[in-house]
Protein backbone atom coordinates (compact mmCIF):
# COMPACT_ATOMS: atom_id res chain seq x y z
CA UNK A 1 0.00 0.00 0.00
CA UNK A 2 1.45 3.31 -1.04
CA UNK A 3 2.82 5.10 1.88
CA UNK A 4 0.81 8.55 0.10
CA UNK A 5 -2.15 6.69 0.94
CA UNK A 6 -1.56 8.46 4.70
CA UNK A 7 -1.29 12.03 3.33
CA UNK A 8 -4.00 14.68 4.65
CA UNK A 9 -6.07 16.15 1.69
CA UNK A 10 -7.85 18.79 3.76
CA UNK A 11 -8.45 21.38 1.48
CA UNK A 12 -10.92 21.12 -1.40
CA UNK A 13 -9.78 22.43 -4.39
CA UNK A 14 -12.25 23.19 -7.54
CA UNK A 15 -10.42 24.29 -10.72
CA UNK A 16 -11.96 26.62 -12.61
CA UNK A 17 -13.69 25.89 -15.71
CA UNK A 18 -14.39 27.99 -18.61
CA UNK A 19 -17.67 30.56 -19.16
CA UNK A 20 -18.93 27.40 -22.01
CA UNK A 21 -18.61 24.75 -19.31
CA UNK A 22 -20.07 27.36 -16.23
CA UNK A 23 -23.23 27.75 -17.97
CA UNK A 24 -23.55 24.02 -18.68
CA UNK A 25 -22.96 23.53 -15.03
CA UNK A 26 -25.26 26.03 -14.71
CA UNK A 27 -28.22 24.08 -15.98
CA UNK A 28 -27.32 21.45 -14.00
CA UNK A 29 -27.41 23.07 -10.50
CA UNK A 30 -29.99 21.21 -8.86
CA UNK A 31 -33.08 23.66 -7.12
CA UNK A 32 -32.41 25.47 -3.61
CA UNK A 33 -34.31 23.25 -0.99
CA UNK A 34 -35.20 24.98 2.08
CA UNK A 35 -33.51 24.44 5.43
CA UNK A 36 -35.27 22.21 8.20
CA UNK A 37 -32.91 23.65 10.96
CA UNK A 38 -31.89 19.86 11.12
CA UNK A 39 -27.64 19.29 11.46
CA UNK A 40 -25.62 16.56 10.64
CA UNK A 41 -22.05 15.88 10.95
CA UNK A 42 -20.20 13.72 8.47
CA UNK A 43 -17.35 11.78 9.86
CA UNK A 44 -14.05 10.67 7.93
CA UNK A 45 -11.88 7.62 9.64
CA UNK A 46 -9.12 6.05 7.53
CA UNK A 47 -7.03 3.77 9.31
CA UNK A 48 -7.07 2.42 13.23
CA UNK A 49 -4.07 0.66 15.21
CA UNK A 50 -4.11 -0.41 18.77
CA UNK A 51 -0.31 -0.67 18.92
CA UNK A 52 1.15 1.69 15.42
CA UNK A 53 1.32 5.53 16.41
CA UNK A 54 -1.54 8.00 15.66
CA UNK A 55 -1.16 10.27 12.20
CA UNK A 56 -3.49 12.36 10.94
CA UNK A 57 -4.78 9.51 9.16
CA UNK A 58 -4.60 6.77 11.61
CA UNK A 59 -5.88 6.80 14.80
CA UNK A 60 -5.61 4.89 18.00
CA UNK A 61 -8.37 2.10 18.97
CA UNK A 62 -8.53 3.09 22.38
CA UNK A 63 -9.09 7.11 20.71
CA UNK A 64 -11.83 5.83 18.70
CA UNK A 65 -13.59 3.87 21.36
CA UNK A 66 -13.41 6.69 23.60
CA UNK A 67 -14.71 8.85 20.67
CA UNK A 68 -17.60 6.07 20.58
CA UNK A 69 -18.13 6.51 23.67
CA UNK A 70 -18.79 10.48 23.81
CA UNK A 71 -21.28 10.36 20.95
CA UNK A 72 -23.43 8.08 23.50
CA UNK A 73 -22.53 10.35 26.41
CA UNK A 74 -23.44 13.36 24.14
CA UNK A 75 -26.89 11.74 23.16
CA UNK A 76 -25.82 12.19 20.28
CA UNK A 77 -28.04 10.04 17.57
CA UNK A 78 -25.28 8.19 14.78
CA UNK A 79 -27.84 7.43 11.88
CA UNK A 80 -27.19 5.32 9.01
CA UNK A 81 -26.15 6.58 5.46
CA UNK A 82 -29.57 5.47 4.33
CA UNK A 83 -31.49 7.67 6.80
CA UNK A 84 -29.31 10.70 5.90
CA UNK A 85 -30.15 10.41 2.53
CA UNK A 86 -33.52 10.05 2.71
CA UNK A 87 -33.86 13.29 5.01
CA UNK A 88 -31.77 14.89 2.35
CA UNK A 89 -34.28 14.24 -0.43
CA UNK A 90 -37.12 15.49 2.04
CA UNK A 91 -38.21 11.84 2.30
CA UNK A 92 -37.51 11.54 6.17
CA UNK A 93 -37.11 13.71 9.45
CA UNK A 94 -34.04 12.41 11.44
CA UNK A 95 -32.88 13.94 15.16
CA UNK A 96 -31.94 17.75 14.59
CA UNK A 97 -28.42 17.00 16.18
CA UNK A 98 -27.39 13.53 14.13
CA UNK A 99 -23.73 12.48 12.88
CA UNK A 100 -23.09 9.61 10.14
CA UNK A 101 -19.56 7.64 10.25
CA UNK A 102 -18.01 6.59 7.08
CA UNK A 103 -14.09 5.41 6.89
CA UNK A 104 -12.59 5.41 3.86
CA UNK A 105 -9.54 3.10 1.63
CA UNK A 106 -10.69 -0.03 2.51
CA UNK A 107 -7.79 -0.79 5.13
CA UNK A 108 -8.23 -4.38 7.06
CA UNK A 109 -8.21 -2.48 10.44
CA UNK A 110 -11.82 -1.15 9.97
CA UNK A 111 -12.55 -5.10 10.73
CA UNK A 112 -10.39 -5.88 13.46
CA UNK A 113 -9.96 -2.49 15.26
CA UNK A 114 -13.03 -0.59 14.27
CA UNK A 115 -15.62 -2.98 13.26
CA UNK A 116 -15.82 -4.77 16.54
CA UNK A 117 -16.64 -1.28 18.77
CA UNK A 118 -19.16 -0.34 16.11
CA UNK A 119 -20.89 -3.51 16.37
CA UNK A 120 -20.92 -3.27 20.15
CA UNK A 121 -22.47 0.37 20.35
CA UNK A 122 -24.81 -0.78 17.55
CA UNK A 123 -24.08 1.91 15.34
CA UNK A 124 -23.92 2.22 11.86
CA UNK A 125 -21.17 2.96 9.67
CA UNK A 126 -20.42 3.31 5.53
CA UNK A 127 -16.96 2.26 3.98
CA UNK A 128 -16.02 4.31 1.12
CA UNK A 129 -13.85 1.46 -1.10
CA UNK A 130 -11.61 1.93 -4.19
CA UNK A 131 -11.27 -0.75 -6.51
CA UNK A 132 -7.90 -1.21 -6.95
CA UNK A 133 -7.83 -2.17 -2.91
CA UNK A 134 -10.35 -4.59 -2.19
CA UNK A 135 -8.71 -7.93 -1.63
CA UNK A 136 -5.73 -6.07 -2.12
CA UNK A 137 -3.42 -8.40 0.20
CA UNK A 138 -1.87 -7.24 3.50
CA UNK A 139 -3.60 -4.10 5.23
CA UNK A 140 -6.45 -4.28 2.71
CA UNK A 141 -10.29 -5.59 3.25
CA UNK A 142 -10.95 -9.15 2.24
CA UNK A 143 -14.50 -9.37 0.15
CA UNK A 144 -15.35 -12.04 3.15
CA UNK A 145 -14.95 -9.15 5.62
CA UNK A 146 -16.21 -7.13 3.89
CA UNK A 147 -19.38 -8.93 3.76
CA UNK A 148 -19.62 -9.66 6.97
CA UNK A 149 -19.79 -6.20 8.21
CA UNK A 150 -22.80 -5.52 5.80
CA UNK A 151 -24.82 -8.26 7.76
CA UNK A 152 -23.81 -5.69 10.83
CA UNK A 153 -24.92 -2.04 9.74
CA UNK A 154 -22.14 -1.69 7.04
CA UNK A 155 -23.30 0.40 3.93
CA UNK A 156 -20.88 0.87 0.97
CA UNK A 157 -20.11 3.98 -1.33
CA UNK A 158 -17.10 4.51 -4.03
CA UNK A 159 -14.17 5.98 -3.59
CA UNK A 160 -12.69 5.40 -7.17
CA UNK A 161 -11.26 2.73 -9.35
CA UNK A 162 -7.39 3.84 -8.36
CA UNK A 163 -7.81 6.47 -5.23
CA UNK A 164 -6.45 9.18 -7.80
CA UNK A 165 -4.56 12.01 -5.68
CA UNK A 166 -5.00 15.88 -7.66
CA UNK A 167 -1.53 15.53 -9.11
CA UNK A 168 -2.88 12.43 -11.53
CA UNK A 169 -6.48 13.84 -11.94
CA UNK A 170 -4.62 17.36 -13.28
CA UNK A 171 -2.02 15.35 -15.45
CA UNK A 172 -4.95 13.86 -17.02
CA UNK A 173 -6.96 16.89 -17.49
CA UNK A 174 -3.79 18.44 -19.51
CA UNK A 175 -4.49 15.31 -22.30
CA UNK A 176 -7.91 17.29 -23.63
CA UNK A 177 -11.41 17.17 -22.85
CA UNK A 178 -11.77 13.81 -24.31
CA UNK A 179 -9.07 11.96 -22.44
CA UNK A 180 -10.13 13.60 -19.19
CA UNK A 181 -13.28 12.73 -19.54
CA UNK A 182 -12.55 9.31 -20.38
CA UNK A 183 -10.22 9.19 -17.24
CA UNK A 184 -13.07 10.45 -14.89
CA UNK A 185 -15.86 8.05 -16.66
CA UNK A 186 -13.26 4.84 -16.04
CA UNK A 187 -12.79 6.03 -12.19
CA UNK A 188 -16.56 6.85 -11.37
CA UNK A 189 -18.21 3.96 -13.57
CA UNK A 190 -15.99 1.02 -13.31
CA UNK A 191 -15.79 1.69 -9.60
CA UNK A 192 -19.74 1.82 -8.87
CA UNK A 193 -19.99 -1.76 -10.88
CA UNK A 194 -17.66 -3.36 -9.56
CA UNK A 195 -19.20 -2.67 -6.08
CA UNK A 196 -22.39 -3.14 -7.06
CA UNK A 197 -21.75 -6.54 -8.57
CA UNK A 198 -19.31 -7.77 -6.25
CA UNK A 199 -21.37 -6.23 -2.93
CA UNK A 200 -24.70 -6.79 -4.49
CA UNK A 201 -26.04 -2.96 -3.06
CA UNK A 202 -26.92 0.35 -5.16
CA UNK A 203 -23.81 2.45 -4.98
CA UNK A 204 -24.91 6.06 -5.50
CA UNK A 205 -22.83 7.98 -2.99
CA UNK A 206 -19.21 8.72 -3.62
CA UNK A 207 -16.43 10.32 -1.40
CA UNK A 208 -13.66 12.22 -3.48
CA UNK A 209 -10.12 10.12 -3.33
CA UNK A 210 -8.13 13.00 -1.05
CA UNK A 211 -11.57 15.70 -1.18
CA UNK A 212 -10.48 17.00 -4.53
CA UNK A 213 -13.02 17.46 -7.19
CA UNK A 214 -13.91 19.95 -10.09
CA UNK A 215 -17.07 20.64 -11.53
CA UNK A 216 -15.96 18.63 -14.38
CA UNK A 217 -16.68 15.83 -12.48
CA UNK A 218 -20.48 16.62 -11.46
CA UNK A 219 -21.78 15.72 -15.02
CA UNK A 220 -19.77 12.25 -14.97
CA UNK A 221 -21.02 11.94 -11.41
CA UNK A 222 -25.09 12.08 -12.84
CA UNK A 223 -24.36 10.28 -15.70
CA UNK A 224 -23.36 7.62 -13.77
CA UNK A 225 -26.21 7.29 -10.89
CA UNK A 226 -24.33 9.11 -8.02
CA UNK A 227 -26.70 11.72 -6.17
CA UNK A 228 -24.38 12.89 -3.37
CA UNK A 229 -20.95 12.88 -3.05
CA UNK A 230 -18.51 13.88 -0.11
CA UNK A 231 -15.24 16.25 0.23
CA UNK A 232 -13.11 16.56 2.97
CA UNK A 233 -13.62 20.33 4.07
CA UNK A 234 -15.33 20.27 7.22
CA UNK A 235 -18.83 21.31 8.27
CA UNK A 236 -22.40 20.94 9.34
CA UNK A 237 -24.14 19.28 6.66
CA UNK A 238 -28.08 20.75 6.42
CA UNK A 239 -31.08 19.90 3.91
CA UNK A 240 -30.59 23.01 1.48
CA UNK A 241 -26.83 21.96 0.95
CA UNK A 242 -25.72 20.95 -2.70
CA UNK A 243 -25.67 17.48 -2.80
CA UNK A 244 -22.61 17.43 -4.80
CA UNK A 245 -20.13 18.91 -2.51
CA UNK A 246 -20.57 17.31 0.96
CA UNK A 247 -18.81 18.53 3.91
CA UNK A 248 -17.09 15.98 6.17
CA UNK A 249 -15.16 16.04 9.42
CA UNK A 250 -11.90 14.19 8.79
CA UNK A 251 -11.18 12.72 12.00
CA UNK A 252 -6.72 13.12 12.77
CA UNK A 253 -5.40 10.33 15.19
CA UNK A 254 -3.33 12.94 16.48
CA UNK A 255 -5.64 15.78 16.99
CA UNK A 256 -9.06 15.92 18.84
CA UNK A 257 -10.20 19.47 16.86
CA UNK A 258 -12.23 17.70 14.25
CA UNK A 259 -13.66 15.99 16.21
CA UNK A 260 -14.82 18.72 18.86
CA UNK A 261 -16.09 20.40 16.26
CA UNK A 262 -17.91 17.72 14.70
CA UNK A 263 -19.54 17.04 18.10
CA UNK A 264 -20.27 20.63 18.78
CA UNK A 265 -23.51 21.49 17.67
CA UNK A 266 -24.78 25.68 17.99
CA UNK A 267 -27.68 25.63 20.63
CA UNK A 268 -31.41 26.00 21.35
CA UNK A 269 -32.49 29.22 18.51
CA UNK A 270 -35.57 30.83 17.70
CA UNK A 271 -38.54 28.49 16.89
CA UNK A 272 -36.47 25.58 18.01
CA UNK A 273 -36.05 26.78 21.18
CA UNK A 274 -39.45 27.51 21.91
CA UNK A 275 -40.53 24.15 20.63
CA UNK A 276 -37.90 22.49 22.73
CA UNK A 277 -36.94 20.35 19.90
CA UNK A 278 -33.48 19.46 20.76
CA UNK A 279 -33.67 17.21 24.03
CA UNK A 280 -29.36 17.78 25.54
CA UNK A 281 -28.54 15.64 28.51
CA UNK A 282 -25.12 14.93 29.86
CA UNK A 283 -23.21 12.21 31.73
CA UNK A 284 -23.13 13.95 35.28
CA UNK A 285 -25.67 16.50 36.89
CA UNK A 286 -25.50 19.76 35.80
CA UNK A 287 -26.76 23.30 36.84
CA UNK A 288 -28.78 25.15 35.21
CA UNK A 289 -30.11 21.58 33.61
CA UNK A 290 -29.44 21.29 29.90
CA UNK A 291 -32.03 22.80 27.76
CA UNK A 292 -33.73 24.35 30.75
CA UNK A 293 -34.66 28.19 30.91
CA UNK A 294 -33.46 30.26 33.81
CA UNK A 295 -35.01 34.18 34.39
CA UNK A 296 -31.49 35.01 36.10
CA UNK A 297 -28.60 36.84 34.30
CA UNK A 298 -26.41 36.00 36.82
CA UNK A 299 -26.53 32.59 37.57
CA UNK A 300 -24.60 29.61 39.20
CA UNK A 301 -23.31 27.25 36.79
CA UNK A 302 -21.98 24.05 38.15
CA UNK A 303 -21.34 20.48 37.75
CA UNK A 304 -21.49 16.98 40.36
CA UNK A 305 -18.52 15.29 39.78
CA UNK A 306 -19.00 12.48 42.39
CA UNK A 307 -19.99 9.81 40.20
CA UNK A 308 -16.28 10.08 38.14
CA UNK A 309 -13.56 7.62 39.28
CA UNK A 310 -10.30 8.85 39.21
CA UNK A 311 -10.62 12.67 38.46
CA UNK A 312 -7.36 14.89 38.97
CA UNK A 313 -9.35 18.04 40.15
CA UNK A 314 -6.18 20.40 39.02
CA UNK A 315 -6.67 19.46 35.30
CA UNK A 316 -10.18 20.85 35.27
CA UNK A 317 -11.22 23.46 33.00
CA UNK A 318 -14.32 25.39 32.47
CA UNK A 319 -15.65 27.28 29.46
CA UNK A 320 -18.54 29.42 29.33
CA UNK A 321 -19.73 31.33 26.61
CA UNK A 322 -18.51 35.29 26.17
CA UNK A 323 -16.38 34.92 29.07
CA UNK A 324 -14.07 32.13 27.83
CA UNK A 325 -12.06 29.63 30.50
CA UNK A 326 -13.43 30.86 33.82
CA UNK A 327 -11.73 30.33 37.34
CA UNK A 328 -14.11 28.02 38.79
CA UNK A 329 -14.40 26.80 42.18
CA UNK A 330 -13.80 22.85 43.20
CA UNK A 331 -15.33 21.55 46.21
CA UNK A 332 -12.90 18.20 46.82
CA UNK A 333 -15.61 16.91 49.49
CA UNK A 334 -18.91 16.92 47.69
CA UNK A 335 -16.79 17.28 43.73
CA UNK A 336 -18.67 19.50 43.17
CA UNK A 337 -17.48 22.23 39.92
CA UNK A 338 -19.08 25.93 40.40
CA UNK A 339 -18.52 29.45 39.23
CA UNK A 340 -20.87 32.01 39.17
CA UNK A 341 -21.64 34.34 36.39
CA UNK A 342 -20.20 37.39 37.34
CA UNK A 343 -21.10 39.47 34.36
CA UNK A 344 -24.87 39.67 33.13
CA UNK A 345 -25.44 37.78 30.80
CA UNK A 346 -26.50 39.40 27.33
CA UNK A 347 -27.22 36.33 24.92
CA UNK A 348 -30.03 33.94 24.79
CA UNK A 349 -28.64 31.39 24.90
CA UNK A 350 -25.39 30.39 27.36
CA UNK A 351 -23.13 27.50 26.21
CA UNK A 352 -20.85 25.50 28.75
CA UNK A 353 -17.61 23.39 28.46
CA UNK A 354 -16.35 20.98 30.70
CA UNK A 355 -13.16 19.16 30.60
CA UNK A 356 -10.81 16.93 32.83
CA UNK A 357 -7.79 14.59 32.54
CA UNK A 358 -8.05 11.49 35.09
CA UNK A 359 -5.38 10.76 37.23
CA UNK A 360 -2.03 9.48 35.79
CA UNK A 361 -2.99 10.72 32.46
CA UNK A 362 -2.16 13.34 30.39
CA UNK A 363 -4.56 13.30 27.96
CA UNK A 364 -8.57 15.07 28.37
CA UNK A 365 -10.94 12.69 28.24
CA UNK A 366 -14.43 14.38 25.72
CA UNK A 367 -15.52 17.25 26.74
CA UNK A 368 -18.72 17.60 28.92
CA UNK A 369 -21.13 20.65 26.99
CA UNK A 370 -24.40 21.81 27.55
CA UNK A 371 -26.49 24.81 27.21
CA UNK A 372 -29.33 26.69 28.58
CA UNK A 373 -31.57 29.67 27.54
CA UNK A 374 -31.92 33.10 29.36
CA UNK A 375 -35.59 34.18 29.34
CA UNK A 376 -34.56 37.72 28.13
CA UNK A 377 -38.13 39.01 28.62
CA UNK A 378 -38.23 37.87 32.28
CA UNK A 379 -34.64 38.88 32.75
CA UNK A 380 -35.09 42.47 31.86
CA UNK A 381 -37.88 42.68 34.24
CA UNK A 382 -36.95 45.01 37.56
CA UNK A 383 -35.43 42.44 40.13
CA UNK A 384 -35.07 39.63 37.75
CA UNK A 385 -31.49 38.47 38.04
CA UNK A 386 -30.25 41.99 37.96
Amino acid sequence: MPLRLLLPFLLVLVAPSSPAQQQDHQKDIPPARKDDGTRVSVLGYHEFSSTLAPSQMRIRTATFRKQMEALRNLRLPVISLEDFLAWKKGMKFIPPRSIVITIDDGWKSVYTEAFPILKEFKFPFTIYLYKNYVDGGGRALTTSMIREMQQHGCSIGSHSVSHPFPGTIKHHARKGEDAYRKFLRREFGESKRFLETKFSQKITTYAYPGGYYTEDMYPVAAEHGYDHLFTVLPGKVRQSLDDRRLPRYIIHGNSDLHFEQATTFKSLLGSEAVAGVVVQTTPYPVTPEPGSRIESRLPSISADLSELKNLDPESIIMRVSGFGRVEHGFDPVTSRLSWAVNRRLRHRVCEVNVQWRLKGSRKYESPMRWSFIVEREAAYQVGAGE
